[in-house]
């Protein structure tokens, strides 16, 4: 019996339909200046050439090798809003993953869109809390019993499985997807999802009674709830996640994250890869006959082309070509930075089969944005009002319903709904649709009372950064128009939103708790989602036909586009729970 197990790992997650290279932007300091460098980086050919050698790699070495999707493939760039689904499955098919894990975004649509990815697909789906065991069998679009879903068991309580060979053991990979899915996604009603910590439990304690310990979890939880799962169960080997868009890597150097690749907890390293196809997670494993990680060896790449652009950080300014060369050098000689080599084949089809249909978008001009709007779901040092561009997007739902109810009081969005920064330069229609806003979200009405506009402030605030709960995620971060309000986390439950104001009359006037109060939300937000449910008291609410979110943005910025570029109200003043 062997005593050591290795194991070469590929894995990518929450890519959004990026099949082109993404833009990335790093910092650089020298000689106590500070740089901004710009390229492009990722994108499912350059993807394909980086797996494709370390596939060859193991194979030389005669090592196993996996190829892991942490989930949400979905939504996100115009190719999904053009073509549904379809080009995803193809270009993943190109690239030959061994599984993928249900994001929420795959989702988001029900459990059609689902299907027909299914039945385009040449590799396994898995969703080992997902219990359709109640979906009705006649319906179209039906999930129960495809060949490609790895779902719940609801005979044993435990999660179908994949299981490779590995070595001369047996390798077992179990997909678990949140469990709060109604909360932020749109299954059908007759789909649910089980309790991701107590499916993860039973289904290793049934591998290893069949003597399977070597055991991945493949997870759309996001790293704080992969950290929970990794803590309270044991014999999870490694954990491969996603849906938090973390990037893991010492990565402080060139101005981004600093958290550690593989974070270890109970024994089980935890492997993010960022988001948008643009980092590619690449490790080398060494297991114990028992299981347990000995040895990890890894880190996630930039795929990165040398077309960089080099300024000033404070002014913007460009800088002259001996220093941009020396940063740019600098760069590539970062452990974290390779190159743009690409696989050819996938090029050409994204080019030739793809890529026409987005041309005539992305030459519709909108608007010229004077500087750079940086989104961020959650305030920070550097942004302590959270994203710049959210509150424009709250304020284009504002001036949207205002042509229907001109008795609006406020506009409230979800720092999720959102998806990228709104760039200096030349606005297209394809930037919105594609890029900032993808989800064909549509607009709500409501009339509500002023008691439930602070809880839904505070519980989607308390979900957004887990303060004294398990959220699902940052996305929940309320970014309103004609509000203003104060969180300090540190509060006891309840009493965290310390002041409230809404602007009315051409001043700020407190908000009054026994007061009815008009606003807009998309349709998600206000049906709930995301710790919105104190939306769901509202009196009335009213669908507005014909206009959907990335609708109402691009009409503001067609006729008001020369007022981005001045200043919003500062609405969102945060104090996190967290000592900095």
């Amino acid at each position: 019996m062997q005593n050591s197990y290795r194991l070469s790992i590929a894995h990518i997650n929450d890519t959004h339909s990026n099949f082109e290279p993404s833009p990335v932007q790093f910092s650089l300091t020298t000689n106590q200046q500070t740089y901004k460098l710009e390229g492009h980086s990722g994108g499912y050919a350059r993807l394909g050439f980086q797996i494709e050698q370390a596939r060859a790699q193991a194979a030389l070495q005669q090592t196993p090798f996996l190829f892991l999707h942490g989930g949400d493939s979905f939504q996100g760039t115009l190719y999904f809003r053009e073509f549904q689904g379809a080009a995803n499955a193809h270009l993943l098919n190109l690239l030959k993953p061994d599984a993928m894990v249900l994001g929420n975004h795959e989702i988001d649509a029900g459990n059609s869109p689902v299907q027909a990815f299914l039945n385009r697909i040449n590799f396994p789906v898995l969703a080992g809390n997902m219990d359709l065991s109640h979906e009705d069998r006649l319906k179209t679009g039906r999930l129960y019993g495809h060949p490609m879903l790895y779902d719940f068991d609801d005979t044993s309580e435990t999660a179908k499985v994949l299981i490779k060979p590995f070595h001369d053991k047996k390798m077992a990979i179990i997909g678990i997807t949140l469990d709060q899915m109604r909360l932020i996604a749109r299954p059908d009603p007759d789909t649910h999802f089980v309790n991701a910590i107590d499916t993860t439990r039973k289904t290793i304690a049934r591998l290893t009674q069949q003597g399977i310990k070597h055991i991945i979890v493949l997870s759309h939880l996001g790293l704080d709830q992969d950290r929970e799962l990794a803590e309270q169960v044991d014999g999870i080997s490694i954990i491969i996640g996603g849906h938090s868009h973390t990037l893991q890597g010492q990565m402080r150097d060139i101005g981004l994250s600093d958290i550690p690749y593989a974070e270890t907890i109970n024994n089980t390293p935890i492997l993010h890869a960022g988001k948008y196809a643009e980092t590619l997670g690449l490790a080398e494993v060494i297991f114990d006959q028992h299981g347990t990680v000995t040895q990890l060896v890894g880190n996630n790449y930039f795929m990165l082309d040398d077309k960089i652009t080099v300024t000033h950080a404070v002014n913007h300014s460009t800088v002259d070509i001996t220093t941009s060369n020396l940063l740019v050098k600098q760069l590539f000689a970062h452990p974290s930075i390779r190159g743009a080599q690409h696989d050819e084949h996938i090029h050409q089809v994204i080019h030739t089969q793809y890529r026409p249909s987005l041309d005539a978008l992305e030459n519709q001009i909108l608007a010229h944005i004077p500087r750079d709007f940086i989104h961020t779901r959650l305030p920070s040092k550097h942004l302590p009002h959270g994203s710049e561009i959210a509150p424009w997007v709250s304020r284009s739902m504002y001036k949207s319903a205002k042509r229907i109810e001109p008795n609006i009081d406020f506009a409230l969005h979800n720092a999720g709904g959102v998806r990228q920064s709104l760039n200096k330069g030349q606005l297209s229609l394809a930037d919105v649709v594609g890029r900032i806003l993808p989800f064909e979200l549509p607009l709500t009405l409501y009339q509500i009372m002023g008691k439930y506009i602070i809880e839904a402030l505070e519980s989607s605030i308390n979900c957004a950064t887990n303060n004294g709960i398990m959220g699902t995620g940052a996305g929940s971060f309320p970014y309103p128009y004609g509000l203003r309000y104060f969180y300090d986390g540190k509060k006891a439950k309840g009493q965290r939103i310390t002041q409230i104001e809404i602007y009315k009359q051409d001043a700020w006037q407190p908000l009054q708790e026994d007061k009815l109060y008009i606003g807009v939300s998309s349709a998600y937000t206000a049906a709930g989602k995301e710790g919105y449910d104190a939306l769901l008291h509202a009196h009335w609410q009213q669908p507005i036909e014909h206009q959907t979110l990335p609708e109402a943005f691009v009409d503001f910025v067609s006729q008001h586009g020369h007022l981005i570029g001045g200043q919003l109200f500062a609405n969102v003043h945060y104090i996190s729970h967290r000592d900095p």
